[in-house]
């Protein structure tokens, strides 16, 4: 049964008052939760609290009621047993005093993703968990496919605690785990960022005008250092750049033909609009892209580096800031002022070294198949080659996003 109340709200049941928990299973079928709260009207109880699970075509109902008057708790229990036996149903009741008991300081949701998602790993998070002094108050399936997702609600510990403890087993695991602060602020209005190339898209878009410049070894190679960290970003960015000089305007149509968009990069966006959110991308690529990707997937902001074009031809030089990886995170901070959200309402989404500011800077950055360096350093990775599981981190189910779908906008 979950808890309701916090520590610091009293109940509305004392401790010391009698309640009954009555517990219910066998094969779902439509009727069930409607006849067992019939039965119970007749000795004039109330209900403290509910919870009903249906897995595999199979019922729990759990119902914690007040204690009926003196002298009907048999009858009571005779006449429950009875309409569970013409049900077909197996049927448990306890007794006891009061509520549930008050959940632990510290709140959390633990998602988990894997592909499968094993026993095995199921038991080391649970024990993690409990190692770090939380309580599983409930988990929740968010989706099935296309990876098994499910939320754990976890009391008792604080969730850098448990962040800290989960996060970093995770790829032992063979898991991806995020772990975010339970409360209001889950269905609040946010903004989510991402990066573009390897990330919004399959492609990196410089890489795709050096095939048209015939250089695209030279350029995959240095963009390949930068993403690993070992080069300057606005270095490498030059250097490569310079590699297009003479190439001509026209190729950036064919550039925007070409780049293919992340599985799952439609879904994510559409259902984030759904829900209110603003979403934008920030790239080291070109707006020349970009302003394209703006558009046609209707997004709230973009920003990115310009590659400068004189008399149809690439000059070989950007024009503009630089958006480099400490760009990326003041952008993140400019788009959110200007969405009205707060810092800490913000999700970013990346994968390679110049994300890192970015990720660390929001209220939860997320790691999308992404470079070693980078799993190790955000708050959270996903390594399924989905953009729209990371959804499933924000709480959102699959049945969910497929219902609104069913629908035209």
């Amino acid at each position: 049964m979950s808890a309701s109340q916090t520590p610091d709200v009293p109940t509305d049941v004392p401790t010391d008052v009698p309640t009954l928990l009555v517990k219910i299973f066998g094969k779902d079928r439509p009727g069930i939760t409607a006849g067992l709260f019939d039965t119970l009207a007749a000795y004039s109880v109330d209900v403290v609290d509910i919870e009903q699970v249906v897995t595999r075509g199979r019922i729990v109902l759990c119902a914690l009621v007040t204690h009926p008057p003196a002298g009907l708790e048999g009858d009571l229990r005779a006449t429950v047993h009875s309409w569970a036996d013409s049900m077909r149903l197996q049927t448990e009741i306890i007794s006891g005093h009061g509520d549930n008991r008050p959940r632990g300081h510290g709140r959390s949701l633990v998602t988990v993703l894997g592909h499968p998602l094993t026993a095995e790993s199921t038991a080391a998070i649970a024990a993690r968990i409990t190692g770090a002094g939380g309580n599983i108050d409930r988990i929740f399936r968010l989706a099935k496919y296309p990876v098994t997702a499910v939320e754990f609600a976890v009391s008792g510990t604080e969730p850098e605690e448990l962040r800290t403890a989960l996060v970093t087993e995770a790829a032992a695991l063979g898991v991806d785990i995020a772990v975010v602060a339970a409360g209001l602020h889950r269905r609040a209005q946010r903004l989510v960022v991402m990066d573009v190339d390897s990330t919004l898209i399959q492609d990196e878009v410089i890489e795709l005008f050096a095939a048209h410049a015939g250089c695209e070894a030279e350029v995959a190679e240095v963009t390949a250092a930068a993403m690993r960290g070992e080069l300057d970003f606005e270095q490498s960015l030059h250097a490569r750049v310079k590699l297009l000089q003479g190439l001509d305007a026209s190729v950036v149509d064919k550039v925007r033909s070409e780049v293919r968009l992340t599985p799952g990069a439609r879904t994510l966006i559409r259902t984030l609009k759904r829900l209110g959110f603003q979403v934008g991308v920030v790239s080291g690529g070109f707006t020349q892209v970009t302003d394209d990707l703006r558009e046609r997937l209707g997004l709230d902001f973009a920003q990115a580096n310009t590659l400068e074009i004189v008399d149809g031809k690439l000059t070989g030089r950007v024009i503009g800031e630089i958006v480099d990886r400490a760009g990326k995170a003041r952008l993140l901070r400019r788009f959110a002022a200007e969405a009205g959200v707060p810092i800490s309402q913000t999700v970013a989404i990346g994968d390679g070294a110049n994300d890192l500011d970015m990720l660390n800077a929001a209220g939860l950055g997320v790691a999308f198949n992404a470079k070693p360096v980078v799993r190790q350093a955000a708050h959270t990775a996903v390594n399924f080659p989905f953009l729209d599981t990371v959804l499933y981190l924000l709480g959102v189910t699959r049945e969910e996003v497929e219902a609104a779908d069913m629908h035209v906008d």
